[in-house]
């Protein structure tokens, strides 16, 4: 008799219903349940998964910061010495940051043009592992001499000598260039007196797949054509750092500052990409929210399948009673009855969000073949695929919540089932 209460409400929990309503409604109960778990459980892991591609990706290709100078950094080496000595910093590379303009044939596009040193670059940088073909290490290889302005004249421009660019793959889309193709750079000058941009014409090397917002800005030429283009031959805007930890760059950044020179000043991604990764944190949280109500309305739901079992089972509710069954065993029976329903429902949702979040980036992919769609652009979005990152800890606390729910919502049936008189239960029986 130790276990009466766990025993009926087990028997209960799996006996067929006198009514086909009641069996109905606690199937509602279980599919809601497994409904909310397993969407709130995907959304989550697919959140997880922005989240992860935007630190792996965005800014792993982007600097965790930047040291500049107002008037350029003509000794970068020895500032590069300087900034690694920090031991919160891991690593430092040149780079020369300039805004363009890049022609190919009649088509013209803007673009982020950044000077780097390949060989430095590597260090502060994933940016090597989306280039193909070895473009990346070719960057360096080969060097021409700057164009003068009245000499460009379109289809016209003089002859081409070959330095190396890479573009990311939807600049390069854009453009409609592919690897070999000549692309002319166009830079405003910014001397004083002087009015008139540079040109110098690069072939295409390779292209950015990074499958982000990047591979519609981002172009790269050599360190030494970026500073010539520049105006400042010999000197670098600044140095890029990456940091040990992407959460202490900030503060890492301006203690760096503060130890040197006037003239420096920093940036870091929360200055750049900061915007971004609190939208994906902000959209995570209300989306989950959200979902955690459609779970309360499907754990709730569980209140309306106990009281029409509560009113399916008065008789026997009454007989128990009469054989020395107390409220207190009354009210543990439903409530085994209930927590049975909420834990199948929660442990089918776990699995179908399980599932759900292993494929969802496939089904999104098949979606996108068979009705021609793309829903997700990264001229857009962060990335133009849809990501998933499982994590345990979202599940652990979904099942665990999902049950706390469940069981809560027991409680007034349960109470109700208590309050049964056994005379009034079986007067017409």
């Amino acid at each position: 008799m130790r276990f009466f209460s766990l025993f009926v409400g087990l028997r209960y929990a799996g006996a067929r219903r006198r009514t086909q309503l009641v069996s109905f409604i606690s199937g509602i109960s279980i599919l809601g349940l497994m409904v909310g778990v397993g969407l709130l459980l995907t959304v989550l892991s697919v959140m997880n998964g922005f989240e992860k591609e935007l630190k792996e990706r965005i800014l792993g290709i982007m600097p965790h910061g930047a040291i500049y100078h107002r008037q350029g950094v003509d000794d970068w080496p020895l500032l590069r010495q300087r900034l690694e000595s920090n031991p919160d910093i891991i690593a430092a590379a040149p780079f020369v940051e300039l805004q363009a303009m890049l022609s190919a044939g009649r088509k013209v596009k803007p673009a982020g043009l950044y000077g780097i040193d390949t060989d430095a670059e590597a260090r502060v940088s994933v940016i090597d592992q989306f280039v193909a073909n070895e473009a990346f290490e070719q960057l360096d290889k080969k060097r021409a001499p700057l164009l003068e302005p009245e000499a460009h004249t379109g289809e016209g421009q003089a002859a081409f000598n070959g330095p190396g660019i890479v573009l990311g793959e939807g600049l390069a889309t854009s453009l409609g260039v592919t690897v070999g193709d000549r692309i002319t750079v166009i830079v405003p000058n910014a001397q004083a007196g002087r009015s008139l941009p540079k040109y110098k014409a690069f072939s295409l090397l390779g292209v950015i797949r990074s499958g982000t917002e990047l591979d519609y800005a981002l172009a790269l030429i050599s360190l030494e054509a970026a500073s010539e283009l520049s105006g400042v031959a010999g000197k670098v805007s600044g140095l890029r750092v990456k940091t040990r930890s992407l959460f202490d760059a900030p503060a890492v950044i301006y203690a760096q500052i503060r130890s040197m020179e006037y003239g420096y000043y920093g940036s870091d991604w929360t200055r750049t990409h900061g915007n971004l990764f609190h939208a994906v944190q902000m959209s995570k949280n209300l989306v989950g929210l959200l979902l955690f109500l459609i779970v309360a309305i499907a754990a709730f739901n569980v209140v309306s399948t106990l009281v029409m079992v509560v009113v399916d089972k008065q008789s026997d509710i009454a007989i128990l009673k009469t054989l020395g069954a107390s409220r207190k065993d009354i009210m543990s029976i439903f409530m085994v009855q209930g927590g049975v329903i909420g834990a199948l429902g929660t442990f089918l949702g776990v699995i179908f969000g399980f599932i759900g979040s292993l494929f969802a980036q496939d089904v999104v992919a098949l979606l996108e073949r068979l009705f021609n769609i793309h829903f997700l652009s990264a001229e857009i979005y962060p990335v133009s695929y849809l990501p998933s990152q499982v994590q345990w800890q979202d599940f652990v606390l979904v099942a665990s919540v999902s049950l706390m729910m469940s069981l809560t919502a027991t409680i007034y049936p349960a109470w109700r089932a208590s309050r049964v008189a056994p005379a009034e239960a079986l007067r017409f029986d």
